[in-house]
């Protein structure tokens, strides 16, 4: 799964900026590809609102 970073962490709850930051995404535009299991579906929908995301 590929996972882009669309919108700022500053904003964002403590827990939502470690979860973009477990999954690597630090700055806007930033993306990373993780592997499609429950553990990055469980962090993706957590910050479902800040990221984009696309199957490969």
């Amino acid at each position: 799964m590929k996972i882009t970073l669309v919108k700022s962490l500053i904003g964002a709850l403590k827990d939502q900026q470690a979860t973009a930051y477990a999954l690597g995404l630090r700055k806007i535009g930033d993306t990373t590809v993780q592997p499609d299991n429950a553990a990055t579906k469980g962090k993706i929908k957590k910050i479902s609102h800040l990221i984009k995301v696309e199957a490969e």
